[in-house]
């Protein structure tokens, strides 16, 4: 099995990508918007997925945060809220927003469990600081680190009350990134205890299942190096908090 997370071309498998991935034999697959038509059709390709390898506990993954992050969207399926809202309530009723939070992620998670997805790829960990860019905004669940913990630790206990597994994203934290990573590359110059507030809710929930990085360079730890591709990153910082 490689350690690679593959993603598909469209609805269904083509001949050549049933070929490459018996071959490759990957360790899962990603689905994006590319891949959402409606539920039967996602049921049969996840189904396709798991039958092309002959067992059951494929990893298929999904970006379904709510918001502006969703893959799978209105009219098929509801529309949930982004991250924000929580943070929102939180300063209101702050165990009524932890409750909130777990509902949300475990009404997601029945959502993908029906079509076949297992995993989810939430919570966003990264905590908002005043430069923090829109392409995180709203999705994150605040600006202090236990606040982002608490709703987080809900987010995971939620989707695994739904049978799905969550990814916290996006380690070592992207929070100070100040330009959208899928655009361009973001340099943070943040301290060591700057970064140790970022770190700090990965730290609290070091026992999740699986985390992703996040495409930024940490110019105290590795200023060569996006997070992803960064020896020192994986092995040294986000390691240490897993």
């Amino acid at each position: 099995m490689k350690p690679v997370i593959f993603g598909l071309s469209g609805l269904t498998l083509t001949d050549d990508e049933k070929r490459l991935f018996r071959e490759v034999e990957p360790a899962g697959y990603i689905l994006f918007k590319r891949n959402i038509e409606d539920r039967a059709q996602v049921r049969a390709l996840t189904d396709s997925l798991r039958t092309l390898h002959g067992r059951d506990n494929v990893p298929i993954l999904i970006d379904q945060e709510g918001g502006r992050v969703a893959r799978m969207r209105p009219p098929v399926w509801p529309d949930f809220p982004a991250g924000g809202a929580f943070d929102a309530l939180y300063d209101i009723a702050p165990i009524t927003a932890i409750e909130a939070a777990r509902c949300n992620a475990e009404a997601i998670a029945l959502s993908l469990n029906e079509v076949g997805i297992n995993v989810d790829c939430l919570p966003v960990l990264d905590v908002r600081v005043p430069e923090t860019h829109s392409a995180i905004g709203d999705r994150a669940l605040g600006s202090d680190p236990m606040r982002v913990a608490a709703l987080g630790r809900a987010i995971l206990d939620g989707l695994a009350l739904g049978g799905v597994i969550g990814v916290v994203k996006h380690m070592p934290g992207q929070g100070r990134a100040n330009v959208d990573t899928h655009h361009d590359l973001p340099h943070v110059t943040a301290t060591e205890a700057e970064l140790a507030q970022d770190l700090a809710p990965f730290r609290a929930l070091n026992q999740a299942a699986m985390g992703m990085t996040g495409h930024v360079v940490y110019d105290i730890w590795d200023n060569q190096h996006t997070a992803t591709m960064s020896s020192f990153v994986i092995d040294q910082i986000s390691v240490d908090e897993r």
